[in-house]
């Protein structure tokens, strides 16, 4: 089995400090170190792609640049990296979403992946002019994958659904390859749209104990419909040549969390409706006392930051240890981060990337057997 890993896209910006928001909550001040311009995103980009990255996250919401659009600029500048594309189905009307897809695959030679996001913040919803309840939002994404699947098929779609509609729905041209859909949740709707309807079902990074048994419950679900998902999660790291050297580094992002901040976007969080969220968010209590919740699982980027909080933090052999781990459960997929984008990404990808390469786990997509030597300097 060879993992697949991903790397992210910080259209909210980056910093060589924690950039927090998400779930309804702004991004902080730190965003705006390094904006996230096209020229910049490029250069992460890039990085990842000659590290070995199969792809990169774009998140979605108020928060950031708009997906669709940054990643079809972005994908200019690269050659094989594909995009996870996180979008919300209640923003877009189907028929229109399965086009954009195909026109996507076809402008970047099929590099397209979609993150559908149903959504767990009904203000913020709101503000897109989504009024519907978080149960509501789950059947629509249902109704909205049925339709795309169908019109991805070259099906001609009539469904009237109880919250989309559509008629003599079609696609001039279907995408080529048809995009994967990766989709998270932890509500019992969640389970049910991912067991009908999506390729990779994701989690957020929880203790692998925790992880086994959403792993346990989505595969159930799925196997009753005579379907088979892959498992994928989603992950800061911090890993450096020692592991005092990583945790130096967990304990200087620490040191930047205000207590101010802590409060704000903790207060904010705390109104989520979404389980995913509150899981996260119980993995530390607002506290910054034990926040190694399981070892190298540090839940500190949680304090300031909405949806993932956790982070790989160790060295090279730790944390490639604790991936391993994470693998031998049944996830295949790893969406990784770190703060700042470009540099992370090539201590992830020079640290760890070569020592699963040698225990077979691991290959570079384009087929070389070592990394790339670093094009950027790496922080003192």
């Amino acid at each position: 089995m060879s993992l697949t890993f991903h790397w992210f896209l910080p259209t909210n910006g980056d910093s060589r400090h924690v950039v927090g928001g998400g779930h309804g909550t702004p991004a902080t001040a730190s965003g705006r170190d390094r904006p996230p311009t096209v020229a910049y995103l490029s250069q992460i980009a890039q990085a990842a792609e000659d590290l070995g990255f199969v792809g990169a996250l774009t998140p979605t919401g108020a928060w950031c640049e708009d997906a669709w659009l940054t990643t079809a600029m972005v994908s200019r500048h690269t050659e094989r990296l594909k995009f996870l594309v996180a979008f919300r189905p209640g923003f877009v009307s189907p028929t229109l979403a399965a086009q954009m897809a195909a026109t996507f695959q076809r402008g970047t030679g099929g590099r397209l992946l979609l993150n559908v996001v149903t959504g767990g913040e009904s203000h913020e919803q709101r503000a897109y002019g989504d009024f519907l309840g978080k149960d509501d939002r789950y059947r629509r994404t249902g109704e909205f994958l049925e339709i795309v699947r169908g019109l991805w098929e070259g099906k001609t779609v009539d469904l009237a659904g109880e919250h989309l509609r559509v008629e003599d729905a079609r696609l001039a041209r279907v995408p080529d390859p048809v995009p994967e859909v990766y989709f998270g949740g932890s509500s019992p709707l969640a389970g049910e749209v991912a067991a009908r309807h999506v390729d990779v079902y994701l989690t957020w990074g929880e203790p692998p104990a925790q992880v086994a048994e959403k792993i346990a419950w989505i595969r159930g679900l799925a196997e009753r419909r005579g379907r088979r998902l892959r498992f994928g999660i989603r992950l800061h790291v911090i890993t450096r040549d020692t592991s005092a050297q990583a945790w130096a580094e967990a304990d200087r992002l620490l040191a930047g969390f205000d207590a101010e901040t802590v409060r704000s976007v903790q207060t904010g969080l705390a109104r989520s409706e979404s389980e995913g969220q509150q899981r996260m968010l119980a993995l530390h209590g607002g506290r910054r006392d034990a926040l190694e919740i399981h070892p190298n699982l540090w839940a500190g980027i949680g304090l300031v930051r909405g949806g993932a909080g956790t982070a790989l933090v160790g060295s090279h052999d730790e944390v490639a240890t604790r991936i391993r781990e994470y693998a031998a459960l049944g996830i295949e997929e790893f969406v990784l981060s770190g703060y700042p984008h470009l540099e992370e990404a090539y201590w992830f990808g020079e640290g760890v990337l070569p020592r699963l390469a040698a225990d077979g786990l691991w290959r570079h997509p384009a087929g070389r057997t070592e990394t790339p030597k670093p094009q950027v300097p790496f922080a003192s």
